[in-house]
């Protein structure tokens, strides 16, 4: 399996749970995107410094090949599905009160 499908199956099983499993329909709400759009900026700059200084690199066959700020556009899929699977899950377990009154130690 290449790095592009891999990161197609990410998002497209992020957006089935984000949908249909949890329901949270995150990516039907302004904000969602609003605040999405904030992540990309950082992770662009964080891509581009890993794979600019070759810290991180791709084979060129696991890759369509198309770089944003030295970053192949897969990690932008990938990126995507892994705050949507995140944020869906956060969103899940606070309408369900999990940790209303968190407590630390015994």
């Amino acid at each position: 399996m290449t790095y592009t499908v891999a990161a197609l199956v990410g998002v497209a099983a992020a957006l089935v749970v984000d949908l249909l499993v949890l329901r949270t329909r995150l990516v039907t709400r302004r904000v969602w995107w609003v605040s999405y759009a904030i992540t990309l900026g950082f992770q662009l700059l964080v891509n581009g410094i890993l794979t600019g200084r070759r810290i991180v690199v791709y084979a060129p066959a696991a890759i369509l090949g198309w770089r944003i700020a030295y970053a192949p556009v897969e990690d932008l899929l990938f990126g995507f599905a892994l705050v949507l699977l995140t944020v869906s899950v956060w969103v899940w377990l606070g309408r369900r009160g999990v940790d209303r009154n968190p407590r630390a130690g015994a």
